[in-house]
């Protein structure tokens, strides 16, 4: 399989994480990219009509994008459970990958207007909009932390991923003393060997 993938993209990390969780990184070549929100990469139409990152092409030739998708598609390959199969583990999973998600979104959306704007283009009321997205959300894992434990599934590796992004593009010293239960969390899931081998390097 062949991945189109940048090591600053928070979601292709999603995509690693899950591909190290379940031994598959063996089986996936990394394809770099050139990929800009206004400029698309030529590499990546070429397979797949939005051109994003991530973009993994199977060993017959079939194209996915969205990390959703990939990692979900990853996860039938090995049987490994990242996504639970049924029940009310499977809802928590997926609500919280959602949720995550969300954060990612916002999180990319202030990156973008901070850096592919002109500084006379940009919103500060967008961008405000796009914080409080993050603070709400930020704000309810805190408070259903203490249930996160020992879980492995696409919800907490989503919700993983999304603090490293904070922490790389968005660093707060007062995040951890304003979100314990949150800070603690994350310093133990950070140190999977899957979190650590796909940490992106010092922007």
């Amino acid at each position: 399989m062949q991945l189109f993938h940048s090591h600053f993209s928070p979601f292709a990390r999603k995509v690693m994480v899950v591909a190290h969780e379940l031994g598959l990184t063996d089986r996936i070549a990394l394809l770099p990219t050139a990929a800009h929100p206004v400029t698309r990469d030529a590499a990546i139409l070429r397979h797949h009509p939005l051109a994003q990152v991530p973009t993994l092409i199977d060993d017959d030739g079939f194209v996915l994008a969205d990390s959703r998708v990939i990692c979900e598609y990853l996860d039938t390959l090995s049987e490994g459970g990242i996504f639970p199969s049924a029940g009310p583990a499977r809802w928590d999973a997926l609500a919280l990958q959602s949720t995550a998600d969300g954060l990612l979104d916002a999180a990319l959306l202030i990156r973008y207007e901070l850096t592919a704007r002109p500084e006379a283009e940009r919103s500060t009321a967008w961008i405000a909009g796009q914080e409080a997205k993050i603070a709400t959300v930020l704000a309810d894992v805190e408070a259903q932390a203490d249930g996160l434990g020992e879980r492995v599934d696409i919800g907490v590796i989503t919700l993983g991923c999304a603090i490293g992004y904070l922490d790389l593009r968005f660093p707060d010293p007062t995040r951890a003393a304003r979100l314990p239960k949150t800070a603690l969390w994350y310093e133990g899931f950070a140190q999977r060997p899957s979190m650590v081998a796909t940490r992106p390097p010092a922007a």
